[in-house]
Order: C-alpha cells, then structure tokens, then sequence
C-alpha cells in the first residue's frame, strides 16, 4: 500500500533498501517517477505489484520493518472499482476489516521475530456515527500474535476534503475527526 510513495522517497534518501507495493499500478508508477532522482548512497528500491493479503513471494521471517497506511475503507477511492484487490472498494467496516486481518497474518508471518510493523490508521462515520475504525484494525493486528508497543496521535492539518466537511459537520452537528492512529506493533 505504497500510496503516493512518500515512504520509498525517505527511504532513498536515509540510505535504506525499500520493497515497496500495491495492488493499483498507477501508484506504483507515481511511485517509481518519484524516486527518479540521485542520491549519493547505494540504497535500493524496488516496487511490486503485490497485495498485501497474499505476500507469498517474500520467504517467513525476513523482514526488518513493515510500515502501511492502508486505505480507511472507502472514504477515498484509489481505483474505479473494477480493481477487485483494492481494498478501498469494500464499503462495510467488518468486511474490511476482516480483510486488513489477512494482511495482518501476511505481516506477521513475513517479519523477522522482534521485529516492528507500523500502520497509520483513521477513523470514520457512518450516519453520522462516529466509527472506531483504527481500532478495530488494531485488534486485527492482536489477534494475529503482534504485541501494541505505541498508540502515538498523529493530528491532522489542512486536509484535502476539510472544507466539504466543515460544512457537513455544522449541517449535521457532528465534530471532524482530526487524527489518526500511528500503530506501532512488535512481532
């Protein structure tokens, strides 16, 4: 779930090797286009077509670290719904999550024991209720074996969609949701 590829950018920069993946290959073309650029290390990227719920390619127990930010499930689009692997097309919370549970098995069987695996996660709303969707993403987390090391609040400014749901709060009487989860899990 590479996304816009900000993570394979730091990583070139930091001098770290990065395999980096996603089901839609328009980000993984953003991606690599990004990462057109010199640095003066020998650090390497490498971009797959890979769902994260089927990492059978990559042997147990050889990762260092694991870092994601999937998407919360449908709020933003990242393909037009013909990609079926896309996880942002699924639109019930419990579906999607049972789904994030497959990559968390995925995860935890490719990390290296002590290892650490980081996901950034947000909540939503559905009906104008307030959905815990990070933490029930968590508890998929925990019920594959990881251990919670740090729960850190990452706050969140300037959004694309903060002006529509300005709006749509004080319409509705309902506050925004101005964070989101930083998960950090140890194998």
């Amino acid at each position: 779930m590479v996304g816009g590829g900000t993570t394979a950018i730091e990583a070139k920069i930091l001098n770290r090797n990065i395999i980096y993946s996603d089901v839609n290959q328009d980000a993984l073309n953003r991606t690599k286009k990004s990462l057109d650029f010199k640095v003066e290390n020998k650090s390497w990227q490498r971009g797959f077509r890979w769902d994260s719920r089927n990492l059978s390619k990559i042997k147990s127990n050889t990762i260092d670290f694991i870092l994601t930010h999937p998407p919360y499930v449908d709020i933003i689009k990242y393909s037009d719904g013909k990609l079926v692997d896309d996880l942002s097309n699924i639109h019930d919370i419990d579906s999607f999550c049972d789904e994030m549970e497959k990559v968390a098995k995925e995860f935890f069987r490719a990390l290296k024991p002590e290892k650490f695996c980081a996901i950034l996660m947000g909540d939503t709303r559905r009906n104008k209720i307030y959905q815990p969707l990070a933490y029930k993403v968590m508890n998929k987390f925990l019920n594959v074996g990881f251990l919670l090391k740090e729960d850190i609040i990452k706050r969140q400014f300037n959004c694309k969609a903060t002006g529509f749901w300005v709006e749509k709060s004080k319409e509705s009487n309902f506050l925004l949701i101005m964070h989101e989860h930083l998960f950090i899990f140890q194998k």
